[in-house]
């Protein structure tokens, strides 16, 4: 059966035929819709873990137990798994297991740009790279083979494009394999150093023939055109080239990114007169290239940084570009804002109104950092708020602790969070920490996580609470305050940072874009008592702008949620029972 799919759904749609059984993750864009979409299968157990460390330590437990495993992150994400990640790679696996990572080119939605061959090839972990959504459903099958014949993690990655374009797909039905027994074994699992020792030359053993492998698989192939040009490539960067060239270059197409074939290169390089390797972000494939002592064209010719396009390469090859959809000209610039009715955002207004320095966390309330709350000093990544709050404080001592916060949502709290707090109690810090619960994880799409109570299906789960955990961590001053009172929340963060000890305020309200939230009507604006004064534009709330010199209330985004009527001084903002009466 054909089937126009996303590359997420035909991933798991691959994963699926090919018999996984156990498949942990972190959402993280542009990966989550694999674990998404693999959860709709009964007979897949999946789940969201707390972070990706734990989800690729899950995959390898299931893969010890003679399942077929999976675990999925953004390249950011890959990071965070990269201590099992090397480790696993020397104890081998048990059942197939494949590690999802999904790099975010362009940073649509990330806070760098990082190249995760580079993981494959210091792990010395097998990489398959697709082109395109039928590739991604053949190459988690293939990825499962490999993974048991070589005993070793396979790494699939994805990227933004071909994570979320489509293409046609060819379905077929799933296929159970025998589960293998779990056999003890302390020599290949017990990674201490003197069995680590013994390892590690069968790593380099299991590289050499994978080497061997790339050389003569057709998951790389020559598509011979014209041999004026001969471009070596992957990924999108395949599908671009092929549109602006057609037949007239011949291409060696890459889909084993790591290891790389020697032989084949080589012998194609031979065939034409001048060879070019487009590859986005990196230049893993020239540098390979250079190393077999060839002559081609790369990074000296494409960016080192940002998407690449079909225009991109026929421009820097001096090609014509076809025609291609362009932005309309003209349109006001729409910047990225928080949502109306945003629970961070009564919060974040209130840290700004206390010139607080706060130290941000990853997630959708980063867009606390911009205009006109502005009310983040910095975001590195997940967790860092909490860790840096703490020697933030330390470093200045009194001079900082009166008006230095850290935010953190509640997601990111449970990833990588815990820890940050219990350094923040343990080495005792006067600092105060604002948890943003807004009962989700938000920004990735709305996906269940440790403290909402249900799992990824949506069913009852095991619920953290938030309370008596920072509590049990050390901490006596813990409170909670909704953030849609501005009063209660100005209260108690000045309180909190008055207090001589450490402390943690939630700030609890679930996400206005949750299905269950009931909403308000809409706010109505008195032109008559409006004063133009705009103290109602200083929340950066999309539903409200000016109009002919008076506050507008936008009724299709308005969700009723009263912050910007707590700082009219006019009463110029009516809640509809106001108006009605």
């Amino acid at each position: 059966m054909k089937e126009l799919m996303l590359g997420n759904k035909a991933f798991a749609r691959g994963l699926y035929e090919a018999g996984l059984s156990v498949a942990s993750s972190y959402p993280g864009t542009p990966s989550t819709e694999v674990t998404e979409e693999a959860a709709k299968y009964d007979e897949i157990y999946c789940e969201w873990a707390p972070n990706e460390k734990v989800a690729m330590e899950v995959a390898f437990g299931a893969s010890l137990a003679g399942k077929r495993s999976f675990c999925a992150m953004k390249h950011v994400g890959l990071n965070v798994a990269a201590d099992p990640l090397f480790t696993i790679s020397y104890t081998g696996v048990n059942a197939g297991m494949i590690i999802c990572v999904a790099d975010d080119a362009g940073m649509h939605s990330s806070q760098n740009e990082q190249d995760s061959r580079h993981y494959a090839i210091a792990a010395k972990v097998p990489m398959l790279e697709p082109s395109d959504s039928a590739e991604a459903l053949e190459f988690a099958k293939r990825a499962y083979e490999i993974s048991e014949e070589y005993d070793t993690p396979v790494f699939i990655k994805m990227c933004t494009r071909v994570a979320h374009s489509q293409s046609l797909v060819e379905t077929s039905e799933r296929v159970l394999p025998e589960r293998k027994p779990y056999e003890k074994n302390i020599g290949k699992y017990v990674m201490m150093p003197g069995n680590a020792k013994r390892r590690h030359p069968v790593v380099e053993e299991r590289t050499r023939k994978l080497i061997e492998l790339a050389e003569t698989s057709d998951l790389n192939r020559v598509e011979w055109g014209d041999k004026k040009l001969g471009i070596i490539t992957s990924s999108t960067s395949y599908q671009y080239a092929k549109e602006v060239f057609g037949e007239g270059a011949s291409i060696l197409k890459l889909g084993l990114i790591n290891p790389l074939p020697e032989k084949l290169i080589k012998d194609f390089a031979s065939e034409v007169e001048t060879l070019v390797v487009i590859e986005e972000l990196d230049p893993i494939i020239e540098n390979h290239c250079k190393a077999l002592g060839l002559t081609v064209k790369g990074k000296d010719t494409f960016p080192l940084i940002d998407e690449f396009s079909q225009s991109l390469i026929a421009e820097k090859l001096g090609v014509e570009a076809k025609p291609a959809c362009g932005a309309i000209e003209g349109l006001p610039v729409r910047p990225p804002v928080m949502c109306a009715g945003c629970p961070h955002r009564g919060m974040f207004y209130t840290l700004n109104k206390n010139k607080c320095t706060v130290m941000g966390d990853i997630g959708c309330y980063t867009l606390g950092a911009v205009a006109p709350l502005s009310a983040i000093d910095v975001t590195a990544c997940m967790g860092a708020s909490i860790s840096s709050i703490h020697g933030f404080n330390k470093a200045l001592g009194e001079e900082s602790e009166g008006k230095t916060v850290a935010v953190i949502g509640d997601s990111t709290f449970m990833h990588s969070g815990m820890t940050g707090l219990a350094n923040v109690a343990y080495n005792q810090s006067n600092s105060t920490v604002i948890i943003l619960d807004n009962s989700i994880t938000g920004m990735t799409g709305h996906q269940q996580n440790p403290t909402t109570g249900y799992n990824i299906k949506g069913d009852p789960a095991g619920k953290i609470n938030l309370e008596a955990l920072c509590r049990s961590m050390g901490f006596n001053r813990v409170r909670v305050v909704d953030p849609y009172d501005l009063k209660a929340a100005d209260e108690a963060v000045k309180e909190e940072l008055s207090a001589q000890e450490p402390s943690v305020i939630i700030s609890r309200r679930p996400c206005a874009l949750l299905k269950y939230v009931k909403h308000k009507p809409a706010l109505i604006v008195d032109r008559d008592k409006c004063k133009s004064c705009r103290a109602c534009m200083r929340l950066g709330c999309p539903a409200i702008s000016f109009k002919e010199g008076k506050a507008h209330v936008d009724a299709t985004l308005c969700v009723g949620c009263g912050v910007c009527k707590q700082l009219c001084a006019f009463d110029a903002l009516k809640e509809q029972e106001e108006v009605n009466e």
